[in-house]
């Protein structure tokens, strides 16, 4: 499977460094969180961090550039219907996984990927909120 699109669901410190990542790799990424003002802080982090490795001739200002450009922030979940793979970065609040994990189980092809950044919660106890957890 060739994945194009990435989406990224919750874009804290984790979140945001996995966007940003992608975003290097030149594949069009969807970051989306619940509200504005943590987006402006996510793109705001990644540009910062992207000026530091431009800085440290790490990159160029272009390839830095082209990072921000190739993510796409939003608090709209249906930008992640055409994603091949998600990955959720939320806060570690099972509740919280569940949800976004049945909220992107409803809203997305059978054949996405669905993946989580968590520290402490099961994965099979969080794929069991989806209709696919062999895809989780």
């Amino acid at each position: 499977m060739s994945i194009s699109k990435f989406g990224v669901v919750g874009t804290g410190t984790m979140g945001n460094g996995i966007a940003q990542v992608a975003g290097q790799t030149g594949l069009d990424i969807v970051a989306v969180d619940i509200k504005q003002d943590f987006l402006d802080h996510a793109r705001a982090t990644i540009e910062k961090n992207l000026a530091r490795m431009v800085k440290k001739e790490k990159m160029t200002q272009d390839q830095a550039d082209a990072a921000v450009a190739k993510i796409t922030f939003t608090t709209d979940y249906d930008a992640l219907k055409d994603c091949e793979l998600i990955v959720e970065a939320a806060t570690e609040n099972p509740d919280i996984k569940f949800k976004i994990f049945k909220q992107l189980d409803e809203l997305t092809d059978d054949s996405v990927i669905l993946a989580s950044n968590t520290s402490t919660i099961s994965i099979t106890e969080i794929a069991a909120h989806t209709s696919r957890p062999d895809k989780v």
